[in-house]
């Protein structure tokens, strides 16, 4: 796996057990639960998104390259469905903000990955 994705994908692991020993800390099991599942559904989609797209992505054709994309972003979409079907027909008791501002914390790693580029 490149090193910038192995640097995501830890960085958001890091940062959903992070907040989920905040919410523990100050609002509950529950919620902490909650922030890590919603946590793990942003990772996993990641994860497909780059193992499809990765795989399929071979020398320089545009053409490829925007096919490989496509499909990554496919499979991540699945996953993130999929993902919140499962934890909402499996975990009754779930609290939905935990779990959006879990998956919602994935995001925010993007955004520092991109600062960090500069």
């Amino acid at each position: 796996m490149h090193p910038h994705v192995s640097w995501i994908i830890s960085r958001q692991a890091a940062l959903a057990i992070i907040l989920a020993t905040v919410a523990w800390m100050f609002v509950g099991n529950n919620a902490a639960v909650s922030v890590l599942i919603g946590g793990s559904v942003g990772i996993i989609a990641n994860l497909g998104y780059v193992l499809r797209a990765m795989r399929m992505t071979t020398g320089g054709d545009p053409l490829k390259l925007y096919r490989a994309q496509s499909a990554g972003e496919g499979l991540k979409f699945a996953l993130t469905f999929a993902g919140f079907a499962l934890v909402f027909w499996g975990y009754k008791e779930v609290s939905a903000l935990p779990l959006f501002l879990g998956y919602a914390s994935t995001f925010v790693i993007f955004w520092v990955a991109l600062l960090k580029q500069r």
